[in-house]
């Protein structure tokens, strides 16, 4: 299956399958963890076969995309490649053009991305996100791991791959920036689906469900499994239920 790029708003490169049926109007966007390497050509792949156009975009500031990491707020790229879907824009592998109109949109947020996809929902156009081991609560993480340790390895361990300024990320840990934990009253968890498992050591599993109760969205809570990654939703057992979500 073709994997196509493509750079929206001049700045934010994109991967993308188009399903078999080129009308189709549902659209997937998956939003990554951080740090990590740029390929999700499973998950891609295996919702491009369910009849969703599939998007991976980079953040700004992050791999081969321009601008700088953590100037805005990640979901404010998510919502900038939705309004590029609306006009045309063109692989460039093949210069084949393409346009979408999206009728509906699923966010899938993993770990760091998981609040890019909590957020998004904030705005009409957005009608689910689906989150794996979603960070929820800034202020809880860094006292589990602190982000100044996650900071020193994204200069230390991935080079260029990363471009931010110090200020930028030291927003996070003041846990006013890129936040879902403050935005509670806002978020309508009927849109929000959460998988998260009790023994993962990155993102903690009780603020997640705290977080969950209070929105009131339905989490998916596996005894073990870690750290999840989105590739998890390939498996039979775990789309059931987020077909299912789709659908209700």
């Amino acid at each position: 299956m073709l994997i196509g790029r493509t750079r929206f708003q001049k700045d934010i490169v994109t991967e993308f399958v188009p399903p078999e049926d080129r009308k189709s109007r549902r659209v997937m966007i998956f939003c990554a963890g951080v740090p990590g390497s740029p390929h999700k050509d499973d998950v891609l792949e295996f919702f491009a076969r369910k009849g969703y156009w599939t998007f991976f975009p980079r953040y700004r500031g992050t791999w081969e995309s321009s601008g700088t990491f953590l100037k805005r707020s990640l979901e404010e790229d998510v919502l900038d490649v939705i309004d590029s879907l609306n006009e045309r824009f063109e692989d460039v592998w093949t210069q084949k053009k393409y346009r979408v109109r999206p009728e509906h949109i699923t966010i899938v947020g993993s770990s760091f991305g998981g609040p890019a996809a909590i957020l998004s929902t904030l705005d009409d156009r957005v009608d689910r996100a689906i989150c794996i081991s979603p960070v929820v609560d800034w202020v809880a993480e860094d006292k589990a791991e602190p982000l100044e340790d996650l900071y020193r390895i994204l200069k230390a361990g991935y080079g260029g791959s990363y471009r931010l300024h110090k200020g930028s990320w030291n927003r996070l840990a003041k846990g006013r920036f890129y936040n879902p934990v403050n935005h509670i009253d806002e978020i309508d968890g009927d849109r929000v689906m959460i998988f998260h498992a009790k023994d993962d050591d990155i993102v903690h599993y009780k603020p997640v469900a705290k977080f969950a109760r209070k929105i009131d969205c339905q989490l998916i809570t596996l005894e073990t499994g870690g750290h999840l990654s989105s590739s998890m939703l390939t498996r039979n057992r775990y789309f059931r239920k987020v077909a299912k979500f789709l659908q209700d």
